[in-house]
């Protein structure tokens, strides 16, 4: 039988009792027919478990085809070598056996003498990592022969495994930049080709090796990885997602992918899929409906059977982007249920960052707060990293505050003020430097003196108001300096992009309890969004907005 014609009749083939009796039926087959079944019967009896049926190492016709390999290892062509040793490491065959140690020997003596193809040099590799792993010297040599090679004609199968070796070589302190330059480059030109396992395995590389370089690659990759979306394996789309948020990929085309495919998968996803998913559109501040709203349904009937941190990671992001589910207080509820069963096996700063959120969403978690207000709790907070740093003292004390101004019935342990802070740290949500100067300059332009409006005013509650008002009794402003006769506040919200989640107009967790805070405060809280003011093209007319928002009645009278 022909080559052509073996191969295609092997491939139609599903059990290795097929592949054999099939075997059986050949008198004459060339080394590269025989490891090809031997390749065939590798993908047929290996699973993510392991090896399906360990018996069909006694079977006659397996016993015959490593006899051919291990006595004929010398005479064999390159690609049926190597590829017979690819599907053996593949079949977990011992690697102290005669048969291993016999084709591994041939390979590197024929590697020393510049005789394998780039082909056999990428199988080499394969085989190489999986029998010794990254510290293997041989590897070292592999790599070399394939910096001497024209890579601009590997096939991407071949590109991909150099990009696998590569990342495992290259973290063991071997530089090969300019090998990665020529690879990335020629990458670039098949992208389009590239299968779902084949671009995950390049942007997970690209994110060990710290490819930040690689910026036209890393776009490319990223943009056609939206049409795999639904084909994607849990560990590609964790890759995936890892790379977005390395290289600071956000592509609305590709949230969108994501919200056809998370609503209709999520019951058969691996939570640390659903997890990773979670973590994406918190950190790139991704407010999609459709994931959170699924999310939520999968966290209710699936609760129980999740890690804590897990838990943490379908949670935190409700608060931290200031959503609340049409599930919510079943979502709500379940939690509660399973921080009951499962509080003692929560790291603190986990705990701590869940019960956090909750808050951020005006869901008060008053069981658990002794807890965490209690000295031991506190001692281990401080006792692992971070500590109790800025970020971790703040969150504690908007913990306090909550309940202090939202849940006057709570009566259990308070925060000392010892782990207080004074102000709170919100670099993220600082205002917008361009948008805080135009609105300062409309206010100056509204209330003709610079004396009548304070900027970035501390409270003796934590915040920082972004414009501070005074007014007296009448209603008459006030210079902000002045302390007495002060008979209301008013403090102006300038709210920027950043305060918001991508591409919305629903603020962000922290600023919406800040603003709610501030109202419970004794303050007149008045946002003043982006979206409202970006289009006023000149002083006047934001003053005019801004005597509208601020003063509403004196701007009717004065119209």
């Amino acid at each position: 039988m022909d080559e052509q014609s073996f191969f295609k009749k092997l491939n139609n083939l599903c059990t290795s009792k097929e592949i054999f009796y099939f075997l059986s039926s050949l008198e004459v087959m060339s080394d590269t027919m025989a490891s090809g079944a031997l390749q065939r019967i590798s993908e047929v009896e290996v699973d993510d478990n392991g090896l399906k049926n360990p018996g069909l190492f006694e079977n006659e016709v397996f016993r015959a085809l490593c006899f051919q390999f291990e006595f004929e290892s010398s005479k064999l062509s390159s690609t049926g070598l190597l590829n017979a040793l690819q599907a053996l490491v593949k079949l977990r065959v011992d690697p102290q056996s005669t048969l291993m140690t016999r084709l591994l020997l041939e390979s590197e003596e024929r590697l020393g003498r510049g005789q394998l193809t780039a082909e056999n040099l990428c199988a080499l590799g394969e085989s190489l990592l999986e029998l010794e792993g990254p510290s293997c010297a041989t590897l070292e040599q592999v790599v070399n022969h394939m910096q001497e090679r024209d890579i601009e004609r590997w096939s991407p199968r071949e590109i991909v495994t150099v990009y696998k070796i590569l990342q495992v070589t290259v973290r063991e302190g071997k530089q090969c930049q300019n090998l990665l330059n020529r690879l990335n480059s020629v990458t670039l030109y098949i992208v389009s080709q590239l299968s779902p396992n084949s671009l995950s395995v390049i942007l997970n590389s690209l994110v060990v090796l710290h490819q930040t370089q690689a910026v036209p690659l890393v776009t490319a990759l990223c943009k056609h990885s939206v049409k795999h979306v639904p084909y994607f394996t849990d560990h590609e789309l964790v890759n995936v997602l890892e790379a977005f948020q390395y290289f600071g990929q956000k592509l609305q085309i590709f949230t969108e992918a994501l919200e056809r495919h998370i609503p209709k998968s999520i019951c058969t996803m691996h939570p640390q899929s659903v997890s990773k998913v979670m973590q994406y559109c918190c950190k790139k501040m991704i407010l999609s409906k459709p994931i959170f709203d699924a999310v939520a349904e999968c966290f209710i009937s699936s609760a129980d059977r999740l890690t804590t941190d897990q838990i943490a990671a379908y949670i935190i992001p409700f608060g931290t982007l200031n959503y609340l589910p049409p599930s919510a207080s079943s979502l709500f509820r379940k939690l509660e249920t399973v921080l009951h069963a499962h509080l003692r096996h929560f790291q603190p700063h986990t705990l701590l960052n869940l019960l956090h959120s909750c808050v951020l969403v005006q869901r008060y978690p008053i069981n658990f707060l002794p807890k965490i207000f209690s000295p031991y709790f506190l001692q281990k907070l401080q006792a692992q990293p971070p500590g109790l740093n800025r970020v971790v003292m703040s969150q504690l004390t908007q913990l306090f505050l909550t309940v202090t101004l939202e849940c006057p019935f709570y009566e259990g342990p308070k925060l000392l003020s010892k782990y207080q802070v004074k102000v709170f740290p919100m670099p993220q949500s600082s205002p917008d430097v361009h948008l805080f100067k135009r609105v300062k300059t409309g206010l100056l332009h509204l209330l003709k003196k610079r004396i009548y409006f304070a900027s970035e005013v501390s409270t003796p509650y934590f915040y920082v108001v972004d414009i501070e008002i005074k007014l007296d009794e009448e209603g008459f402003v006030l210079p902000a300096a002045q302390l007495e006769e002060v008979h209301r506040r008013i403090a102006l919200c300038v709210d920027g992009q950043n305060r918001f989640c991508a591409h919305s107009h629903n603020l962000l967790g922290e600023e919406a309890i800040k603003q709610r805070h501030l109202q419970l405060l004794g303050y007149e809280v008045v946002q003043i969004p982006f979206f409202e003011i970006e289009s006023l093209q000149n002083t006047r007319k934001m003053a005019d907005y801004l005597h509208k928002k601020i003063f509403p009645c004196t701007y009717e009278l004065s119209n």
